[in-house]
């Protein structure tokens, strides 16, 4: 686990200056509190109120919740006890003024496939409702935008929530 961080510290009008912190975690479910627990703070220094805090951490819990899964369906299950994941999901918090802007990538290879799939669910589910396209609705109630697209590097997905500040949105 790693993370790198730049000054995110209230400035003299109580807002944030603009600042990065990115936190990358083994895509494996005892991680998920870690991510949501950096969140918090990042979320929690913007000065948003304590049910957007809550509404941020959940999204961001399913997004990485989502990963795990598909990590888990191409390896055909968990990891056994003991074994090291052999994928990592990345979270990145851009701060500014107005917005929370998080990004959850990770390098779990879908193809079209899978990542289609994830943004079918963003446009609507269909009758056959799946954990990943639940955990989208959540996404898309809890926060002010989500997106969903294959990752930079070409292998993964890459979930974008925005949460914009009171009077921002």
């Amino acid at each position: 686990m790693s993370s790198s961080s730049s000054d995110a510290s209230p400035s003299s009008g109580g807002i944030p200056t603009p600042g990065t912190v990115t936190l990358t975690i083994p895509c494996s479910p005892e991680f998920v509190g870690t991510a949501r627990l950096t969140i918090l703070g990042v979320a929690g220094r913007m000065g948003f109120s304590y049910d957007q805090v809550e509404d941020i951490r959940l999204a961001v819990g399913e997004a990485c919740a989502n990963a795990i899964e598909r990590s888990n369906r191409r390896r055909g299950g968990p990891p056994a006890d003991g074994q090291t994941p052999e994928h990592s999901i990345s979270i990145r918090s851009s701060v500014d003024a107005g917005r929370l802007v998080v990004e959850v990538e990770d390098d779990v290879p879908s193809g079209n496939a899978a990542a289609g799939a994830a943004a079918a669910a963003l446009g609507g589910a269909g009758d056959d409702v799946n954990p990943v396209e639940l955990g989208a609705l959540l996404m898309e109630i809890l926060v002010d935008e989500v997106s969903v697209e294959p990752a930079t590097e070409g292998s993964g997905t890459r979930v974008r929530l925005v949460k914009y500040a009171a009077g921002d949105s």
